[in-house]
């Protein structure tokens, strides 16, 4: 086999990937849905609209909301009055006429998700049916229902991964015969799915996907959840296998583990795969500080995407390549996302990293643009009482930019001074 040399300096210069169904590929988000169930996150109608807008400002092409109080259906009534073609407002109902009356009576909403849990334990023990020809007869009577007063429909098959494939390839079969364009999604209710082709059903998504196609579904979804810590892996299982929708929250909230976080969905089509200019990720980690504050989710300082350290540099080696080329030790750059790079000075910090900070901080004080050389002595000195903090003081947390702005002040602006009054004096005496 041979390999062309190829030179990858460069973030234009690494190749893309093409995936087959590229442009029919969509996003719809669950954060006002699933992930307003997590436990402890309380969404007010103030946070839900500015989800919805910090959703129109990426792209995302649809959202789900419950319909089942007043407050929800206010905010629904307030996201359809914005006219927004992205996203798309839908509903969400059990399947039963009732709830569906409900996505009825709201008027501008044309798509509801209805629930028809699949395995055997949510047949049985949840819903208490008598059999599966009984859960068959409910779900079709409610697809049936909503069809014929003009809604468009998501079949929502919960619990898939622990469903008997028979019965789950013979009943969608009978949706596809009732309706042909009705969306499949995929419930990973437990995180129990996993990604490679050669797992066996229940579980393998690619197998799963397959199954889907063979029935003739059109539009298929994935709505997958992390308890195995594989919904992201599994997502883009479902996209590269053949699914055109993926079903997300940000952030992943959402139940127990939550759910595929859509700022790693997004990123991962926007930056590796060809073909998806249409969506913005600039206002991700605004959104993401935004939950933060507003809704007290505690977003971990490593978390991919947003997180806050994700462009901090401490040790020596990632910092100074990082100055040199930012493409050494970032995946993507931090603008692109909404971020800021941000050098930080601690125990594995070199010489490097300080020089930089020291340039940096000269440079606000004096409005002076300075070059330093790593080797100066003063640079040395601040390193090495630096590192006595670690070394001898047991220090355990990363030095602060004003503490940094005390070393400059000492080494490059008050010593010189008293070092040339000192000499002037001498000269006097002399």
């Amino acid at each position: 086999m041979r390999f062309l040399q190829k030179m990858y300096r460069s973030y234009d210069e690494m190749p893309k990937i093409g995936l087959p169904n590229a442009g029919e590929i969509k996003i719809s988000d669950s954060t006002l849905r699933d992930g307003a169930q997590m436990t402890g996150v309380v969404l007010t109608r103030k946070h839900k609209l500015k989800i919805y807008e910090y959703l129109h400002d990426i792209g995302i092409e649809k959202l789900e909301c419950f319909l089942f109080n007043e407050r929800d259906k206010k905010v629904a009534k307030d996201m359809l009055k914005l006219g927004y073609d992205k996203p798309e407002v839908t509903g969400w109902a059990r399947a039963n006429p009732k709830d569906i009356d409900l996505i009825l009576e709201m008027d501008g909403i044309k798509e509801t998700g209805i629930l028809m849990s699949i395995s055997d334990t949510h047949i049985y023990d949840k819903l208490g049916l008598k059999s599966r020809d009984k859960a068959t007869e409910k779900y079709l009577n409610a697809l049936e229902y909503a069809k014929d007063h003009g809604l468009k429909v998501r079949c929502h098959m919960e619990d898939i991964t622990r469903a008997d494939f028979s019965f789950v390839s013979e009943f969608t079969k009978k949706i596809i015969e009732i309706a042909p364009d009705t969306i499949i999604r995929l419930c990973d209710t437990l995180g129990l799915g996993l990604p490679y082709e050669n797992s066996p059903l229940p579980y393998s998504i690619p197998k799963m996907i397959e199954v889907m196609k063979e029935a003739g579904v059109r539009d298929i979804e994935t709505h997958m959840h992390d308890d195995f810590g594989l919904a992201i892996a599994n997502s883009l299982a479902g996209y590269i296998h053949g699914a055109n929708w993926s079903n997300v929250t940000f952030l992943g909230i959402g139940e127990r583990a939550g759910n595929a976080e859509l700022e790693k969905i997004l990123l991962f089509l926007i930056w590796r795969v060809e073909g998806f200019e249409r969506y913005n990720a600039e206002k991700l980690v605004e959104f993401a500080r935004y939950m933060e504050k507003e809704t007290r989710f505690f977003v971990p300082r490593n978390k991919a995407v947003v997180g806050r350290n994700i462009f901090a540099h401490e040790s020596g080696i990632h910092t100074a390549g990082v100055i040199k080329n930012p493409f050494t030790y970032e995946p993507f750059p931090p603008k692109l996302v909404g971020g800021e790079r941000r050098l930080v000075v601690g125990d594995t910090s070199g010489a490097e990293v300080i020089r930089n900070k020291v340039e940096e901080i000269v440079e606000a004080l004096i409005d002076v643009k300075v070059k330093v050389d790593k080797r100066d002595p003063r640079i040395i000195k601040i390193h090495n009482k630096i590192h006595k903090l670690y070394d001898k003081e047991g220090r355990r947390s990363s030095i602060s930019d004003d503490e940094m702005k005390k070393y400059v002040e000492k080494y490059f602006l008050f010593e010189p001074v008293a070092d040339v009054l000192a000499a002037n004096e001498n000269n006097g005496e002399s």
